[in-house]
């Protein structure tokens, strides 16, 4: 209590916040995280952290790059929720598309060399998207951030059918960059996340009735506990608003449910998400609505179990 009490009156702090706040204490530690997210109010007090509300923040991060490309220039945009965009300075990107051919203008006509015109140009759009991919990977290894493109005509499917990134989103602005802010850039891409993450949802959805005719998928919390504890969960989706008390055993998976908190329950679901994503599951925390009959999760199973 004396660590919140003293982040209670920290000055400092509460300047910079976001939608949510999350605080996780023991009498040792106090980890703070402000999320994007509208989270549900809630406190919880058990000998573990109660983590799942927290998945919504990976499940829709709100952040993203946007890769503003044409022919006069490029620039990497990372965007996110509650801060302001900003440009990345990016190793080797190059400054255009002529410079990156080692050409002066891209809209010489004349009939020198073995390719000209708009034959020419496709060759030499495809060397700039090669080279703008190239500089790209290393700031982008290892993320799972969405990447949005703002480009359009040849040059912008030239790009696609060389980028190598594979966050890549379907959609993109389908706009010149060279004109647009990178504030005006980050509002462009909301609705493209949102439906990027509605696709997401659906694929998910979709798959879980396929395979619940299967008998590889479930929405029951003792089904769904035995196989998180065993490593049979491929995908899962949770309720991040409610908390169902219990205890999950150890070594069988055993559900027990409890009236109410107490010394010895905790949130199952909570549990249950925890040992799924230990054992390698994808784990998305999502809505009621965005559930199975609006219940408290529905697992996709890797193997019938």
């Amino acid at each position: 209590m004396e660590q919140i009490e003293e982040l209670r009156e920290d000055d400092d702090f509460w300047t910079l916040q976001a939608n949510s706040l999350a605080i996780l204490a023991t009498p040792t530690s106090l980890q703070t995280f402000r999320l994007a997210n509208d989270l549900t109010e809630t406190v919880q007090v058990s000998d573990r952290f109660h983590l799942k509300p927290l998945l919504r923040a990976i499940t829709f991060p709100h952040s993203a790059f946007v890769l503003a490309l044409s022919e006069n220039a490029v620039r990497l945009v990372e965007i996110h929720a509650d801060l302001p965009a900003q440009t990345v300075k990016v190793s080797g990107l190059p400054k255009d598309a002529a410079s990156a051919v080692g050409k002066s203008t891209l809209n010489d006509r004349s009939a020198s060399g073995r390719m000209h015109g708009s034959e020419g140009q496709n060759v030499r759009f495809q060397q700039y998207a090669r080279k703008v991919d190239a500089a790209l990977r290393p700031v982008l290894a290892g993320l799972d951030t969405p990447l949005i493109l703002a480009a359009t005509g040849r040059l912008a499917s030239v790009y696609r059918s060389a980028n190598t990134y594979p966050n890549l989103l379907a959609g993109g602005i389908d706009d010149s960059p060279d004109r647009i802010s990178d504030a005006d850039l980050a509002a462009a891409s909301r609705p493209l996340l949102d439906q990027a993450y509605a696709a997401e949802l659906e694929k998910a959805r979709s798959l879980f009735e396929v395979r619940s005719g299967e008998g590889r998928a479930t929405t029951d919390l003792s089904h769904a506990a035995r196989a998180a504890t065993f490593g049979a969960i491929d995908t899962l989706l949770v309720n991040i608003d409610t908390v169902v008390h219990g205890s999950i055993d150890e070594t069988t998976g055993a559900l027990r449910l409890a009236d109410a908190a107490d010394a010895t329950s905790y949130g199952v679901v909570d549990e249950i998400a925890g040992r799924a994503i230990a054992n390698g599951a994808k784990v998305l925390g999502v809505r009621a609505s965005d559930l199975p009959d609006g219940g408290e999760l529905a697992a996709i199973l890797r193997f019938t179990a």
